[in-house]
């Protein structure tokens, strides 16, 4: 769990199929509401990975956006969830040696989410929306922990991407996925390219202090 970290460059080299298939196996024994085992999974790999990243390119090109689930960074408040996630961007384009200013550079890295930062597979999360969703979206997160941790396990990486959650129409016309499946988001995944400036550092994390409240349990916050 503490050296798996999100993937931004991958080398080209495919997974055995066997690696996949343990890979999918081991998520599959996530945990979920009454079992109902809602996660669909699409794989893409060699010529359909490409063609798909295509349409993604174009449709973000052509400012196609389609979401299934709403993001913006003006929901996160004022507080420690904004504050975190301005953080994340700027240790980002740090790493990347990308100023501010270059405002190309910038949008080519948003691109590369598109190309699945080169790596040679990606897995679409697809959910069906019981009631207002909310369970059924932690059971398809409990999935993708399982997902990625198994990669880490295998000697491999990936990293959901929220970003091709938001071209959800294009991803589901290139699948043929159904209209009533809603896609959460993607994992890119694929053996690490170890030395990419992307992959130079790992993001922290917050102390317990900021997210635990304890009761009737005495010591745990003491603790180095």
């Amino acid at each position: 769990m503490r050296s798996r970290y999100s993937v931004r460059k991958f080398l080209p080299t495919p997974l055995s199929p066997s690696d996949i298939r343990g890979v999918l196996e081991d998520a599959q024994f996530a945990p979920s509401n009454c079992n109902t085992q809602p996660w669909t999974t699409h794989v893409v790999s060699g010529a359909a990975r490409d063609a798909l990243s295509k349409e993604l390119l174009k449709a973000h090109d052509e400012e196609r956006l389609s979401y299934d689930f709403t993001f913006d960074y003006a929901d996160f408040g004022d507080g420690a969830y904004y504050e975190r996630a301005q953080d994340h961007g700027a240790t980002l384009y740090q790493a990347l040696k990308i100023p501010r200013s270059d405002r190309a550079a910038r949008n080519a890295h948003a691109r590369a989410n598109l190309e699945f930062h080169d790596a040679p597979h990606a897995a679409f999360l697809f959910m069906p929306v019981f009631g207002d969703g909310v369970r059924v979206a932690a059971d398809i997160g409990m999935y993708a922990q399982n997902f990625l941790l198994s990669l880490t396990a295998r000697g491999f990486g990936g990293i959901p991407q929220t970003m091709l959650g938001m071209y959800a129409d294009t991803v589901r016309e290139f699948l043929g996925v159904p209209e009533e499946h809603k896609l959460l988001f993607g994992i890119s995944f694929g053996a690490a390219d170890v030395t990419a400036l992307a992959n130079s550092f790992h993001m922290g994390r917050a102390p317990l202090e900021q997210s635990v409240v304890l009761h009737d349990t005495p010591g745990v916050l003491d603790e180095q």
